[in-house]
């Protein structure tokens, strides 16, 4: 195929996956439980930490995650005093265990006490249109207050090399305006045109086959490989192409 080609198969492809039926096998559906803004975002961060594995286990837990909450994110998180989080304690996600779990809980509080929220912290250190040293400065003050080292690793940094895959699927759902009704599109003051596509293994592979990615692995050299070939195709909506480089893989074997 060539470019003109390929670009029209892969609008294709978005069409036939970017709609509300996507819902149902995918995490997002955790946060198209909630209205409120605030809970829509700590239920979409706390989906997405935990978006590795079995999808049905992910959604599985997810909701586990919800139901510990009173499923009210936003009142538990601001809300919430030290024996609240004792409820927490045998929460298990594959690595993402009680501990790392109260320690997001804590995080997210002081993001909202203390930077505005989660998108006054990506916006603020939005540059060259790219939200990848944003999500390097996010985790910095997420981990500001104190915490066990090894729950750092629920939260990617792509200036150490990370697709960060998880994140950038967040960023995705708060950001990208979608007349679909799958992405939410509640941040307004931060473009789609500067998001990334969650790379994984599976849309990495596509990416690959169709021959807009080069590199093997799937890191942050990889993503900005991809990037600027997603960014060719539709520089204002890039990240819309995760659609159809997932849906290819997951759901067509592509």
């Amino acid at each position: 195929m060539d470019a003109a080609e390929l670009k029209a198969f892969l609008d294709e492809k978005v069409l036939l996956y970017n709609k509300p039926d996507f819902i149902e096998s995918d995490p997002i559906q955790i946060p198209h439980s909630f209205t409120l803004k605030e809970d829509i975002e700590i239920a979409g961060f706390l989906s997405a930490t935990i978006a590795w594995g079995n999808r049905k286990m992910i959604i599985g837990n997810a909701r586990r995650m919800m139901d510990l909450m009173g499923n009210s994110p936003y009142d538990f998180v601001m809300g919430h005093s030290s024996h609240h989080l004792e409820s927490l304690n045998g929460f298990v996600h594959r690595t993402f265990n009680g501990a790392d779990f109260s320690t997001f809980i804590a995080a997210l509080r002081n993001i909202y006490t203390n930077h505005g929220g989660p998108e006054a912290v990506f916006r603020k250190n939005l540059n060259d249109n790219s939200l990848q040293k944003s999500i390097s400065e996010f985790k910095k003050a997420f981990f500001e207050i104190e915490h066990q080292n090894r729950t750092q690793k629920h939260v990617s940094d792509p200036l150490s090399g990370s697709a960060a895959k998880r994140i950038n699927m967040y960023l995705r759902w708060m950001v990208r305006q979608d007349k679909a009704g799958v992405d939410f599109g509640i941040w307004k003051s931060i473009p789609a045109s500067a998001l990334s596509c969650p790379l994984d293994v599976h849309s990495g592979n596509v990416a690959r086959k169709l021959g807009i990615l080069s590199r093997k692995q799937n890191d942050a050299k990889a993503l900005s490989e991809l990037d600027i070939q997603l960014r060719l195709m539709d520089a204002a909506d890039p990240v819309k192409y995760d659609f159809a480089l997932f849906g290819l893989g997951v759901f067509e074997k592509f």
